[in-house]
């Protein structure tokens, strides 16, 4: 929004700044003040424009590639992340766990278990004990259909690698996973963001958006570097309900807010964007809840399939 502030402001100059020749007649004041209009109604429409170029835009329907290209390859592999870029998301959604030894890695689970071929918590293993697991095999064995040689004995990545291999090209969507767990977690997220220069006032809005379940987590982070977008994300069992307590609170340290988009009402979202306030429900893997999300009006959503969400979008 300041880079669309700064255009307008340049327009509004440049009309000010025209001479009006006090010798001419009623015509051609109006003929000026016909040409002032049309000024204003460009400057509006370029800081319209530039406004939806930015990644925080209201006027945007993100795609958030959900732990990478997940419904096509294994989740939180660099192949997944890869085959997201492919398919046009504007994220790569990654959860962080913390090792024992302090190393951050993408994984969701605390647990290795379900995604590897290892046993145990994530934060009772070093570094060197997750190296070694498989990350990719059991993604070949549950999905016949999509099984690929190249997904056998993946690796897990940690957050280094992943900036590594995609730099400041990419946009990262950074989930803090049981951040209660590792104490340290948000100052060393923060710590590697600055080294790899991707927060600061240089980089498009929203290169960066740290989201978490945890309030302490986000509050943390808002204390660190009050510049960073951060989503408030919420639990519902139920259909979803906000009071304007909870929105003025959220506010107060956040940009949106994410929730399981099965418990989303028309009426919740109409009341979080009227508070001024994004939403990115998760995860949405049909076209028809898609369809339906962005008619309600929310402003971006996480998906497994972002090939799919990009084909309507462009639709």
């Amino acid at each position: 929004m300041k880079l669309a502030q700064s255009i307008f402001l340049l327009f509004i100059i440049g009309i000010t700044g025209c001479g009006v020749d006090t010798n001419t007649g009623t015509a051609d004041t109006d003929i000026n003040t016909e040409m002032e209009l049309d000024k204003e109604n460009e400057a509006q429409d370029v800081v319209q424009q530039v406004d939806e170029e930015s990644l925080l835009s209201p006027n945007r329907v993100l795609n958030i590639a959900h732990r990478g290209a997940s419904g096509h390859a294994p989740e939180h592999t660099l192949i997944s992340y890869e085959t997201g870029e492919e398919m046009i998301s504007d994220y790569i959604e990654i959860d962080l766990q913390m090792t024992l030894d302090g190393e951050l890695i993408a994984m969701h689970d605390s647990d290795v278990s379900r995604t590897t071929d290892g046993q145990g918590l994530v934060k009772d293993l070093t570094l060197e004990d997750i190296k070694i697991l498989d990350a990719g095999t059991w993604f070949n064995d549950e999905n016949p259909d999509l099984a690929q040689p190249v997904f056998s004995n993946l690796r897990i990545p940690t957050l280094d690698e992943v900036i590594e291999k995609f730099g400041t090209d990419a946009n990262y969507y950074i989930e803090t996973k049981t951040p209660e767990e590792y104490p340290s977690m948000m100052r060393e997220l923060i710590a590697t963001l600055n080294q790899y220069a991707l927060i600061g006032p240089h980089l498009p809005e929203g290169k960066v958006i740290i989201q978490s379940f945890s309030e302490a987590s986000l509050l943390e982070a808002h204390e660190i570097d009050p510049s960073i977008p951060l989503v408030q994300l919420i639990s519902y069992q139920s259909t979803a309900k906000i009071s304007d307590a909870e929105l003025e609170k959220i506010k107060e340290y956040s940009i949106g807010i994410g929730a399981n988009y099965r418990h989303l009402s028309e009426a919740y979202v109409k009341k979080v964007r009227e508070a001024g306030l994004l939403l990115h429900p998760y995860t949405v893997n049909e076209i028809h809840d898609m369809e339906r999300l962005i008619e309600w009006g929310v402003t971006g959503m996480f998906t497994n399939y972002p090939d799919r969400l990009s084909e309507l979008l462009r639709d």
